[in-house]
């Protein structure tokens, strides 16, 4: 079967719909089947990625985790993921508890670096899951399809439905979660939304961001400067927390998708058609990959980065 692209991944959200109540998950979900070992795995159309510690992990399409110890030079597939579906998030809260989630509402944990995962619970209704973070061991917030999204206090062993957005942005995908320096959680959404919790979850305003296009990733900077990354190449940038955005040039009208700083400070932007958006000189200049392979997401690895993308896993040197 042909790879989804990014954006195909992305979108595939406004395909699910379903109520935020939680039930307790059987060992898989009705008819699922586990990820299946492939000597290719790191071949897999690829979507997200984060650090356990040392090591990286990323996750993908058919269930794929991959894992690796020495900076990306070489990748192992996870001994066991209970599903065979997108997963299309993942963020560990130290080096041995980690979150996955993708669509049919799935969330998987691990307590051993991402090698061994089990199915901890499934979304009533089974909505796409699109964005998961967890701030300590014990609080962790899902975002997703429709509005979707989910707070716990014990672990993932129970959650709770959070309200994000009111009347008319109810309904509005979420597409990302993380946290500001200050603590606070961005959702970055469809239509330019986005939204601000200064209180674990407990309530979320509508930022100002601006515009209208969908935003699909963000990130905080070390300097407490925020960043959201959408359509059209599209790059917001916030001084103070997220009350004002201004937006940045990068000269390319690909979606963006993911983006990482790097130790130096300089940033590194991914997107659809092989665009890798860099900062010199304090502005953002756009490259186009000669496969114009699609891109999601990009961590550091060294001096090195790693991209995943609709063909897997790339290790290369983007110049700083």
């Amino acid at each position: 079967m042909k790879l989804k692209t990014t954006m195909t991944l992305l979108l595939a959200a406004s395909l699910a719909a379903g109520a935020v109540l939680v039930t307790a998950a059987e060992s898989r979900p009705a008819g699922e089947t586990p990820a299946m070992k492939a000597r290719l795995a790191s071949r897999a159309g690829l979507v997200a990625v984060t650090r356990a510690g040392t090591t990286l992990v990323a996750v993908g399409d058919f269930g794929t985790v991959v894992r690796s110890a020495d900076g990306g030079e070489t990748w192992q597939q996870a001994a066991s993921v209970p599903v065979s579906g997108l997963l299309t998030a993942v963020s560990f809260a130290d080096p041995k508890n980690g979150w996955a989630v993708g669509h049919g509402g799935v969330i998987l944990a691990t307590t051993d670096g991402g090698e061994n995962w089990t199915l901890q619970q499934v979304v009533e209704g089974k909505p796409v899951l699109l964005g998961v973070h967890f701030t300590d061991a014990t609080h962790g917030y899902v975002v997703g399809a429709y509005g979707t999204a989910l707070s716990t206090a014990d672990g993932g062993r129970s959650w709770q439905p959070m309200k994000v957005g009111e009347g008319r942005d109810a309904d509005l995908h979420l597409n990302h979660l993380f946290a500001a320096p200050d603590g606070a959680l961005i959702a970055a959404g469809e239509s330019g939304s986005a939204f601000r919790s200064r209180d674990g979850g407990g309530h979320w305003e509508r930022l100002n961001t601006g515009v209208t296009g969908s935003l699909w990733g963000g990130l905080a900077r070390r300097d407490g400067h925020l960043l959201l990354l959408g359509m059209s190449g599209r790059v917001l940038e916030s001084m103070d927390g997220g009350t004002h955005w201004q937006v940045l040039d990068t000269g390319t009208t690909q979606a963006l998708t993911g983006g990482v700083e790097r130790d130096d400070g300089s940033l590194l932007l991914v997107g659809t058609g092989g665009a890798v958006v860099t900062s010199r000189d304090g502005k953002l200049v756009t490259h186009i990959r000669d496969d114009r392979q699609n891109l999601a997401a990009v961590a550091t690895a060294g001096k090195a980065v790693v991209l995943l993308g609709q063909n897997g896993l790339l290790r290369e040197h983007v110049a700083q």
